[in-house]
């Protein structure tokens, strides 16, 4: 049978308060209680129930993640890093997958059907930010990514425009002159796309090389198939590129792929470089030079935000703010 707070009072010889205390962390307990109290809860195995304390706060303990594609690799990992960063403070996370459908976020920014959650994290694709705003007094919302920028709610954003140049600067740096970009975007959710694309014409035009268009290639998505097909059109030009920067691993993953399939040499031929630096990129042929964004800082930040707006703060400014990266250089630009 499972321990309560009762038999931890008894078995420290204190009171059931006081264990309540130690418990929920508050700080006027004195350090020999707190030591005797957390004894008595290895001994018994203790579990706080966490359950029943949300709901004594008029909570779930339960937060929503809505995410567009979860079969796409650097949404999984995120994914992983939230459910972590929420573990660590005693929240259950619900997971959704929006397919950056308009009508399925609009629908989870109302709140998730059938359940009951304290807030939400959103990564958007199809939402403006005229569409939060009849939401105003519904459940807290922190948004992904940089689809929605004009201060609808807290939101935690890599600087895609710096580290898009820092990527490129590298295969200048290289050497490289005519340098390609796989993942352009029109559409309106392709705002990743766009800051991408202008960190890569600005490392451009800092080198003092003109950006050739027929260099920068569309993509209708980030998919690996997408990016072997903009490789394949990439080297029918004449002459075709030294170096790619792709918007994402997958896309870049796919380039190496139509690379390899053509008998070109990476990085002697083509220098490769993506961004996110999702796991696969450590493990392929050869290994993929990437931008890592720290999705774990990311989650922390995003569930910190998340508590703060649960806890009460429900009036102050919206925050933005922007977690690290960095480039990882591997053997798709520096050789094996």
């Amino acid at each position: 049978m499972a321990s309560s707070l009762k038999d931890v009072a008894r078995y420290a010889g204190v009171s059931i308060k006081t264990v309540s205390n130690v418990v929920n962390g508050y700080v006027h307990v004195s350090a020999a209680t707190r030591a005797k109290v957390q004894q008595a809860i290895t001994a018994l195995n203790y579990r706080p129930n966490t359950a029943a304390r949300h709901l004594r706060q008029g909570r779930s303990g339960v937060i929503a993640l809505a995410l567009p594609e979860l079969r796409a690799p650097y949404f999984a990992e995120l994914a992983g890093y939230v459910v972590n960063a929420a573990d660590e403070r005693s929240l259950k996370v619900l997971i959704e997958q929006t397919d950056g459908a308009r009508d399925r976020e609009l629908e989870i920014t109302e709140g998730v059907p059938g359940h009951l959650i304290d807030g939400l994290i959103l990564s958007p694709l199809a939402l403006t930010k005229e569409d939060l705003e009849p939401r105003a007094d519904r459940v807290p919302m922190i948004l992904l990514g940089e689809q929605i920028t004009d201060g609808a709610a807290d939101r935690v954003v890599v600087d895609n425009v710096a580290a898009a140049e820092e990527a490129v600067a590298h295969l200048v740096s290289l050497g490289r002159r005519r340098i390609a970009a796989i993942g352009a975007q029109d559409t309106a959710p392709g705002a990743t796309a766009r800051l991408r694309l202008r960190g890569y014409r600005q490392a451009l035009h800092r080198a003092g090389i003109a950006c050739d268009p027929d260099l920068v290639m569309p993509v209708e998505q980030f998919h690996r198939h997408d990016g072997a097909l903009a490789m394949q059109r990439l080297l029918d030009l004449a002459p075709p590129p030294d170096a790619v920067f792709c918007f994402n691993d997958l896309l870049g993953l796919g380039a190496l792929r139509t690379l390899l399939s053509r008998g070109l040499s990476v990085p002697g031929d083509v220098a490769v470089v993506g961004f996110d630096d999702i796991e696969e990129s450590q493990y392929s042929t050869p290994t993929l030079t990437t931008v890592s964004p720290d999705k774990a800082e990311i989650a922390r930040t995003a569930v910190d935000l998340l508590i703060s707006r649960v806890s009460g703060d429900r009036d102050s400014t919206p925050r933005s703010v922007n977690p690290g990266y960095r480039l990882i250089r591997r053997e798709s630009t520096l050789g094996g």
